[in-house]
């Protein structure tokens, strides 16, 4: 297929797409044809001797100065060279080509008042696969300034820029919102992927399932809670969990009993994040606008994407909760006084060997690491007095995508080690597997093998990657859709098991 870039319905999907899948993108001609209606009224304005920002004057502390549209006709080029300032490593070639989609995708919604050849020539080489190199630090959220200017530049190279169009590819978020779009849609993976590892991980800890009744959701109703619960069962359908006599306790520990919540929590958090990300993507970003139906260009300030960092901040805030319930429920499965299965989940109590013992240790640094991200940075503010104190506002939302798209990786590896441990759990218990998570196990064994007494403990490093690819959740929904009985597990190292404790 190819993504027809319109201005206005640019969607999340269609920029994972094209950032990652290689799909092509090409302008809308009514897109074309709305940019050159309102690339005439910047002309016309700028023939009647109107000041607009960026085109007839400099920018930023500069802005006082007369920028003669028809002598420095070189001025919005020089803008480019000015802004390369970026610092830090290249930024993901995955993020650049979402840049690049989201840049072409505010040219053509036609209020920055450019020509379309400019969307063309961004969307020509995303399309050849021409992807510049951009440095992840140098932007404060007011507009992605300086890693645009490290996009733009090569990319219209020997294309003389009209007076404003240095302005129209330098002032807006596409960089940041790029960057959002891919985290947010990684976040969506984790999340699921993690309501299979934690329905994986009450079959293991043969934990109490009245904790997903559906009336909690009717009393209690969040669209995320309704949605976990539901999904939770489906995951779980067919399970021994069900069977009379199964739960261990009437109430579990936090981590196992409140799962449902906590999952909910992070849904509902993404969804606000997707609701914003629908607009952003396709809202006007810049500064000035043109107004189409008025024929004139009007300074505006739609560079403040405080709507977008704040989001940021709040998913990763909740994220930082999800990780760490994974990480205890590892802890809590590998320990014999809570899940009353031998120590480390050795096949066979009472040995000296450490088993799975010390992927508790892992998950909880990794957990950490998760936590520190979740810190806000949309009040963040570096100076004041930048511009001579007008620009005294920042969002830092490219640091705020930047660090979720962290966080998520990190809970990739997070989910994988929570897989392992209750892949482990459940075989020694023998227990029947749910439908999607009986679905799950297999895949699961596909990389981390069944630990028996003198194995070492496995490296987790291929399922996190199955997780991060969405792997785990289509194994899981394949085998719901897909009606799979799960008979007990019964690999032969499993009738080895001596519990120890209740």
């Amino acid at each position: 297929m190819t993504v027809i870039v319109t201005g206005r319905d640019l969607s999340l999907a269609e920029v994972v797409r094209v950032a990652r899948g290689g799909e092509p993108a090409t302008l809308e001609p009514a897109a074309a044809e709305r940019m050159r209606r309102t690339r005439a009224i910047v002309q016309a304005s700028l023939d009647r001797g109107e000041s607009i920002y960026g085109a007839s004057t400099a920018v930023g502390v500069l802005k006082r100065v007369r920028v003669d549209p028809a002598a420095d006709r070189g001025y919005a080029g020089s803008m480019l060279g000015h802004h390369r300032v970026g610092q830090g490593p290249a930024a993901p070639r995955d993020v650049v080509r979402a840049t690049m989609l989201r840049l072409a995708n505010h040219l053509a919604e036609s209020s920055p008042g450019d020509r379309p050849e400019l969307a063309e020539r961004i969307l020509a080489a995303l399309n050849a696969d021409d992807v510049p190199e951009v440095r992840s630090i140098g932007s404060v959220g007011s507009a992605d300034l300086v890693p645009l200017a490290e996009l733009a530049m090569p990319i219209v190279a020997g294309l003389d820029l009209e007076p404003g169009e240095g302005t129209a590819l330098l002032d807006n978020n596409a960089f940041a919102t790029g960057w959002a779009a891919l985290a947010v849609a990684d976040a969506a993976t984790l999340l699921d992927s993690l309501d299979v590892a934690g329905a994986l991980s009450l079959e293991g800890f043969a934990a109490n399932p009245s904790m997903l009744h559906p009336a909690i959701g009717e009393v209690r109703p969040y669209p995320g809670l309704r949605r976990t619960l539901a999904r939770l069962a489906a995951l779980l359908d067919g399970s021994g969990l069900w069977d009379a006599g199964a739960p261990r306790n009437l109430q579990d520990p936090l981590t196992f009993r409140n799962l449902p919540q906590i999952q909910a929590a992070g849904r509902d958090a993404l969804a606000h994040l997707e609701s914003i990300l629908a607009v952003e993507l396709n809202a006007s970003q810049g500064n000035p606008i043109v107004v189409a139906a008025d024929e004139r260009v009007v300074s505006v300030a739609n560079f403040e994407i405080l709507p977008l960092a704040g989001g940021l901040d709040y998913l990763r805030v909740v994220l930082a909760t999800v990780l760490t319930a994974s990480a205890e429920r590892t802890v809590k499965g590998l320990g014999a006084p809570w899940s009353g299965l031998p120590t480390g989940l050795v096949p066979i109590a009472g040995t000296n060997e450490a088993g799975l013992t010390y992927l508790s240790l892992a998950a909880q640094s990794l957990a950490v690491e998760a936590r520190l991200l979740a810190a806000p940075v949309s009040f963040e503010l570096v100076s004041t007095s930048h511009a001579e104190g007008i620009e005294d506002r920042t969002t830092m939302a490219p640091l705020a995508a930047r660090r979720l798209a962290e966080q998520v990786a990190l809970g990739g590896s997070i989910a994988a080690i929570e897989l392992a441990v209750a892949a482990q759990a459940a075989e020694l218990r023998g227990v029947r597997l749910g439908r999607g998570t009986g679905g799950a196990v297999a895949l699961v064994r596909a990389h981390v093998p069944f630990l028996r007494v003198g194995d070492f403990v496995p490296d987790v490093g291929g399922l996190a990657d199955a997780v991060r690819a969405g792997a785990i959740r289509a194994a899981a929904d394949a085998a719901i859709a897909n009606g799979i009985t799960n008979a007990p597990v019964s690999d032969g190292a499993t009738r080895e098991i001596d519990v120890d404790g209740a």
